[in-house]
């Protein structure tokens, strides 16, 4: 009995750095490349472009947004930030679904493990995805604006019980006047420390514990589901739905879905399906629509719902067509996942980037164990 729980956990830990392996060097990758965009993108500067509601200031919010290393708990405070700031509504929403469903920390690793027709088609779904809710959410009412622009971010959070969310305002939100401020002039190697601090330290940080849990979803599925579980689904609509349960109501970061999503494309499911995934489950989960609704009122949540998954539903059901059409043959995945053979730079890589994850989650234990509850100044 004990040796074959031995077996069961060796094997799960062997595949799980099989993944980790393969994952490394893109999440390396994308966390650099994360680190570029927040040293030299002033974010002061993106509240200026969003204010209006046409078609174009919603484009903008959500080509803006698609980019930036933010997931799904960091993206709440920016968003409110800039509806404070001036942003429309439906701006707003637009940036709020096109920041978390990709990223440029997303993407590569979506191309280690998926190849490049998915990191492709996952970021364009996630831009329109975006620009369709934000459509749907219709303009603001002109008193409607400057009532909910006096909202703080801190009011807006206070009765949302998410600790990353919590986290995340008080690395974004300035609560307290006496807080200390950044240099105005930094230097570009102060900028470029400044990024990379923020990217494996709050960034790793926000995606530390789901990502870990994606790895071992991912591992658990090869050791003990068959090579073929998810192929008698087909690729119609019900896998789609079965993927929009799961990842609605799941709180999970775009970084941290991937290897999940890589685990079931790897054991047959549709690729249509296995985006559908990756949309709607960093998009979508219990904290931000309750912070929507408080802020933005219950027609934002109806057309942030119903855009995201329309979307993903259409953009699902487009690529299975275009997948069968061109007979792309998905079962590579399986042996890119399970490959053996790596490099030592990979395997280096992998070492150093489980070092930081090893920092981070003793940084948060530690920071759980020893801090009490951050106050703001006004008493929210």
């Amino acid at each position: 009995m004990f040796e074959e729980l031995v077996d069961h956990v060796f094997a799960i830990a062997l595949t799980f750095w099989q993944v980790w392996v393969l994952s490394a060097p893109w999440l390396a990758l994308g966390f650099v490349m994360a680190a570029v965009m927040k040293a030299f993108i002033d974010s002061d500067l993106l509240s200026k472009y969003l204010g209006g509601d046409s078609l174009w200031d919603v484009t903008k919010a959500a080509v803006i947004g698609a980019p930036l290393p933010l997931c799904s708990c960091g993206v709440v405070p920016a968003a409110l930030s800039l509806r404070a700031s001036g942003a429309s509504k439906n701006t707003t929403i637009s940036f709020l679904i096109a920041t978390p469903e990709t990223g440029v920390d997303s993407v590569p690793l979506t191309y280690g493990l998926m190849g490049p027709v998915m990191a492709v088609v996952r970021p364009i779904a996630a831009i329109i995805s975006a620009i369709v809710s934000g459509l749907l959410v219709g303009s603001d009412q002109a008193d409607d604006r400057q009532k909910e622009a006096s909202i703080s971010s801190c009011e807006s959070l206070s009765g949302v019980e998410n600790d990353c969310c919590v986290s995340a305002q008080k690395e974004s939100v300035a609560c307290c006047d006496s807080e200390p401020q950044p240099n105005p002039n930094p230097s570009y190697l102060e900028k470029i420390q400044s990024g990379l601090t923020f990217a494996f330290g709050q960034l790793l940080d926000d995606v530390a514990v789901w990502l870990l849990i994606g790895l071992l979803v991912a591992a658990l599925v090869q050791v003990y589901l068959p090579a073929d579980f998810f192929a008698g689904l087909g690729d119609g609509l019900w896998p789609m739905v079965m993927m929009a349960v799961i990842g609605v109501p799941m709180y999970v970061c775009a970084t941290a879905s991937t290897p999940m999503a890589a685990g079931f494309l790897a054991l047959g499911l549709s690729p249509g399906a296995v985006l559908v995934f990756m949309l709607l489950g960093p998009a979508s989960n219990i904290g931000t629509l309750m912070i929507i609704k408080n802020v933005l009122g219950v027609r934002a949540i109806v057309g942030y719902l119903c855009g995201s998954v329309i979307v993903a539903f259409a953009f699902g059901m487009t690529l299975n067509a275009v997948s069968a059409y061109m007979d792309w043959n998905w079962s590579g995945v399986q042996a890119l996942i399970n490959h053996e053979h790596t490099n030592i730079w990979e395997q280096l890589i992998a070492v150093i980037m489980a070092l930081f994850v090893v920092r981070t989650l003793w940084l948060k234990i530690q920071i759980k164990l020893t801090t009490k509850p951050v106050e703001c100044c006004d008493g929210h």
